[in-house]
């Protein structure tokens, strides 16, 4: 299992406590630090099964600073990702195939 990470965020911090308290030591990829590619990101849209805005905060000020709008289409989207990774929905864990959003953090338990 792998998590992508932020410190820094409740959220993504519980679903860590979660995982860690059912037995499993996911791999954290702290993100924020090593950002995934876009085609990471493609990838990580297609185990989750969503669009890409799906995988957005835009309520940060960086997701109106480039130009995007909730109709951005997907490449857009996953290139300002790529390009701004504070910009994307934590925490995201996966598992083989299979991907969650951790919110609400208890999701990321659908992959034990």
């Amino acid at each position: 299992m792998i998590l992508w990470h932020n410190p820094r965020c409740s959220k993504s911090r519980e679903a860590l406590a979660l995982l860690e308290e059912k037995g499993a030591r996911p791999k954290v990829r702290r993100y924020l630090e090593d950002a995934p590619t876009y085609d990471e990101l493609k990838a990580a849209q297609a185990a989750l099964g969503v669009s890409a805005i799906e995988m957005v905060r835009t309520k940060e000020a960086e997701f109106k600073a480039a130009g995007l709008s909730r109709d951005s289409d997907d490449e857009a989207l996953l290139r300002a990702l790529a390009e701004t990774p504070k910009l994307i929905e934590r925490p995201v864990a996966f598992a083989g195939s299979r991907a969650v959003i951790g919110r609400p953090p208890e999701r990321v338990l659908e992959l034990l």
